[in-house]
């Protein structure tokens, strides 16, 4: 059974920064690509970051220079450091783990609140 599961949210001030982690237990996590998404209310679930089995990143441009995602492959784990919060930042964020023949793969997700 393939498990994802955030941690990491919290309540933050503007300009603040948060780590969220992401466990995964029941995939090859090194063949899989991980992703962070957001959604806000009101809106749709949107990219934040990736990072492909291989190890190359991605970024939506309104996180660029802010946000940094990496894996830690020994400990099935992804991260998203997220710096110089804004509250525009403020959404429930989602893992996501994807592999070539698979359907993806979603947390229940953790919420991160900016405030001003």
């Amino acid at each position: 059974q393939v498990q994802l599961v955030e941690s990491g949210g919290d309540l933050v001030q503007a300009g603040g920064s948060l780590r969220l982690s992401c466990a995964a237990s029941g995939i090859i996590f090194s063949s899989f690509d991980m992703g962070w998404y957001r959604q806000a209310p009101g809106k749709q679930r949107a990219l934040v970051a990736l990072i492909s089995s291989g190890g190359t990143t991605n970024y939506a441009e309104s996180v660029k220079g802010r946000f940094t995602i990496s894996r830690d492959n020994a400990k099935n784990t992804v991260y998203l450091q997220m710096s110089s919060l804004k509250p525009e930042d403020t959404a429930v964020y989602y893992c996501n783990a994807k592999a070539l023949y698979t359907s993806p793969y979603w947390g229940q997700g953790t919420q991160v609140t900016v405030s001003s």
